[in-house]
């Protein structure tokens, strides 16, 4: 078992990793800001794309939704699925594209019932991924906004009613 895969395994560890880390990214955004997300972006970059690529495999999306997926990238879907399984999920809980990988919303609903804080997210519907922000910092992205922003054409989508995290209203 790799590393990624035990810490995976143990999401609970990774709610709180994201959290601190989470806390950190706040409070230095004024900093960050006033600073240039963009020049600011480089010296970040390697350092997510390293530490996500180790844990969880990441494809650099932009638009980090790890908390929101049981800390499952979903991008590692090999139809990168979004918002839950395709419907092919083999009966043992394997992918029907590859028969010898977990399918990861299998495991993404795992892993969110061992996380206090962000589990419940499981249930929301998230946005189409925005392919402009690829091989971007995802936390560069949430500090600018940029990662809700809903491009032009998606109609219908709206970042308030897709992104509202507090509400008791599930999708």
């Amino acid at each position: 078992m790799s590393v990624g895969s035990w810490v995976r395994n143990h999401p609970k560890i990774l709610e709180s990793a994201y959290l601190g880390t989470t806390w950190v990214f706040e409070r230095l955004n004024p900093l960050l800001g006033f600073l240039g997300y963009r020049k600011i972006e480089p010296w970040i970059l390697p350092l997510e794309k390293i530490g996500k690529k180790v844990l969880f495999d990441c494809r650099m999306c932009g638009q980090c939704i790890l908390h929101s997926t049981g800390m499952t990238c979903p991008m590692t879907c090999p139809k990168n699925m979004r918002n839950g399984p395709c419907g092919g999920v083999r009966e043992n809980g394997n992918c029907e594209v590859e028969p010898d990988m977990k399918c990861i919303w299998v495991e993404a609903f795992q892993r969110a019932q061992n996380m206090p804080r962000y589990g419940k997210e499981m249930q929301l519907l998230q946005p189409p991924v925005n392919r402009r922000l690829e091989d971007r910092s995802a936390w560069i992205t949430m500090l600018t906004k940029e990662d809700v922003e809903v491009p032009s054409g998606w109609e219908g989508v709206s970042a308030l009613t897709i992104l509202e995290k507090d509400s008791d209203c599930w999708f």
